[in-house]
């Protein structure tokens, strides 16, 4: 007897052809999408790019402006130039210079015992004169709560220092060993505090508040070896710095009083250059409108 085969049905294998057909019409219809989302206006962004060079290259007029002759919209020749006076520099002045040594000796003689027990340090020169005080003698450890024997000495030191009009300013240094609470979440906080504490208490005994500022150096600018117990105690202190004039506070504070000398002072302030330019100025039109344009350079 014949073996009989199974029957075989009759079914399509190229099926899969459909599916992959409509894969990839979903996949092109996808990518199209995508490229007309991120595609540019060619003509916008041509309009923006014209406007920004017609400002910063003196073209005189932004896109789409109507066309005038630029003779009579902008002329160079009358281009105003908001021009600061340059900062005079002053010169030594011998009165205020023997008024700053006439203070040094003052207090010199006045706080001599504190100064022979170590417990103060005075030193000056023709620009600026500062007094040196361990801030365990103002503050408790980690705080710059003043202590009462603070408010005294402060106060000493306010009587010589209110009949004065030369600027003051309060610098607060502090150790390298790191500090995290929750006033002072780092040393920054605490010199800053310490010195603003000190400065609170000149103003309260008499001492103009306007001739004042208060600046923390933190950890960053140590005058002593932090390496022993003895130096990290030194090197948590405050200065009280009395300058000749605005000029010698802002440039002394911004280096600290103990990092940098007089000659170089005297140096940066003599080299200070003329403010710089403007990147744009404004010129108003003979029709009453207003262009901007790169500033010029004018002998």
């Amino acid at each position: 007897m014949a073996r009989r085969h199974p029957q075989l049905e009759n079914t399509r294998q190229d099926r899969w052809v459909l599916s992959y057909a409509d894969f990839i019409t979903l996949l092109l219809a996808f990518f199209i999408v995508m490229y007309a989302i991120s595609s540019v206006n060619e003509e916008k962004y041509r309009s923006i790019s014209d406007a920004l060079s017609g400002v910063f290259e003196g073209s005189g007029r932004p896109a789409g402006a109507a066309s005038q002759d630029a003779a009579s919209d902008l002329t160079i020749g009358n281009a105003v130039r908001p021009d600061a006076p340059a900062i005079q520099i002053d010169p030594a002045d011998a009165a205020v210079t023997e008024q700053l040594r006439s203070l040094q000796a003052e207090l010199q003689r006045r706080f001599s015992p504190q100064i022979e027990a170590g417990s103060m340090k005075i030193d000056g020169n023709d620009l600026w004169l500062s007094i040196e005080l361990p801030a365990s003698r103002l503050f408790g450890s980690a705080d710059a709560l003043p202590e009462i024997e603070a408010d005294a000495l402060l106060g000493k030191i306010a009587e010589v220092l209110r009949g004065l009009d030369n600027p003051i300013h309060v610098e607060g240094f502090t150790d390298n060993q790191p500090i995290a609470t929750d006033l002072y979440p780092s040393n920054w906080e605490l010199s800053a505090a310490r010195a603003a504490a000190v400065v609170r208490i000149l103003a309260h005994n008499g001492v103009s508040p306007q001739r004042m500022a208060a600046v923390g150096y933190g950890e960053y600018q140590p005058a002593y070896s932090n390496r022993t117990a003895e130096g990290r105690g030194m090197n948590r202190r405050v200065l009280v710095v009395v300058s000749r004039d605005k000029r010698v506070r802002r440039t002394v504070s911004s280096f600290g009083s103990q990092q940098i000398s007089s000659d170089t002072v005297s140096e940066l302030l003599d080299a200070e250059p003329a403010p710089p330019l403007p990147a744009i100025e404004q010129l108003e039109t003979e029709n009453g409108g207003v262009l901007f344009r790169r500033a010029e350079v004018q002998p």
